[in-house]
């Protein structure tokens, strides 16, 4: 009898970049290679977490369905507290409408979140509890968002301190590591969003669909009712500056400074702890806000799996049972 290797899931921070973690995905699936563990860093938490729960195709509707721009206005405008936006409410309501788990032990693949305890500035692993708690944790992205407090610790995004997590799915006992890092500032093949095939990530004649009548509606609800919330933002920002908004304004600034530390961080921590695989898509070009480019990130990191799919194969060859 063979013993077959488990492997560890690594998605890695990224703003709107993470939606190649659901091409990524996709790509293992559909080479029926095993997912026995995720660690989730931000963005790369919230998609593995609905992977993890059976609910990635109703994310994908979702994402298609949506005008992108319109995925940051879900956030409450707080401007000038800790954060630009508070998260609690519209990160429920963005993780619920897919799936009805609530606590890490509904999920049907161990997850592990990562956050940052902003007093100390030391790593906080997320692993039991209430998912909701944790993702609006680990996806406090400085500045942008408010911290969440969480037994008397502020916490913030994870990428602060760790954006691709190795060692944490090293820790929970995986024998093959897939990471995959979204902040490199490797370009895509063509700027431009690659066409789609039949056979790609995009799967046209598969598309899939929201889970039931009742959550559609309420996604369409939700758009009508949040879409005005974005110029309300940049409208605040302007008036606090006394000035009008012009490019970079302050999130992207934000956003752009807290990325090029994530990427120095993220090649520090890769050299020191290495995956045994390392998935890095095309996405160099985009900005941490395109939030619209949903089709072209899921692509690209389709297209990155698949480059090493024999890679993993070989990989996971089975080992002898010595039992």
């Amino acid at each position: 009898m063979a013993l077959r290797k488990t492997v560890g899931l690594v998605l890695g921070s990224g703003a709107s970049r993470g939606w190649a973690h659901i091409g990524a995905i996709e790509a293992l699936l559909e080479a029926e290679i095993p997912v026995d563990f995720i660690a989730g860093c931000s963005v790369g938490a919230y998609v593995g977490a609905l992977y993890a729960s059976n609910s990635l195709a109703s994310l994908k509707e979702f994402l298609f369905r949506m005008d992108g721009k319109k995925i940051f206005s879900y956030f409450d405008v707080v401007f000038p507290r800790s954060g630009l936006l508070n998260g609690s409410k519209r990160v429920q309501e963005l993780f619920t409408m897919h799936t009805d788990a609530q606590t890490f032990d509904d999920l049907d693949i161990p997850v592990v979140m990562v956050a940052t305890d902003l007093n100390r500035g030391k790593k906080v692993i997320l692993k039991s509890g209430n998912l909701i708690q944790a993702l609006r944790a680990t996806m406090s992205y400085p500045g942008i968002f408010e911290p969440v407090r969480i037994k008397d610790r502020w916490l913030v995004d994870g990428g602060v301190v760790d954006p691709v997590p190795v060692g944490i799915a090293r820790a929970m006992g995986a024998d093959v590591i897939i990471a995959v890092d979204l902040n490199s500032r490797i370009v895509s093949r063509s700027k431009d969003s690659p066409a789609v095939t039949e056979n790609e990530t995009l799967h046209s004649s598969e598309t899939a669909t929201i889970k039931t009548d009742s959550r559609s509606e309420l996604v369409s609800k939700m758009t009508d009712f949040y879409e005005s919330i974005e110029n309300s933002l940049r409208h605040k920002t302007s008036d606090f500056l006394h000035r009008e908004s012009a490019p970079p304004d302050i999130i992207e600034t934000v956003m752009t400074s807290v990325s090029l530390m994530q990427e120095r961080i993220t090649r520090i921590n890769l050299a020191v702890d290495q995956p045994d695989i390392l998935i890095q898509p095309r996405l160099g070009e985009l900005k941490m806000m395109n939030f619209d480019q949903v089709e072209h990130s899921i692509e690209e990191g389709y297209i990155s799996v698949k480059e090493k799919i024999e890679d993993i194969r070989t990989l996971l060859l089975l080992t002898p049972d010595t039992t």
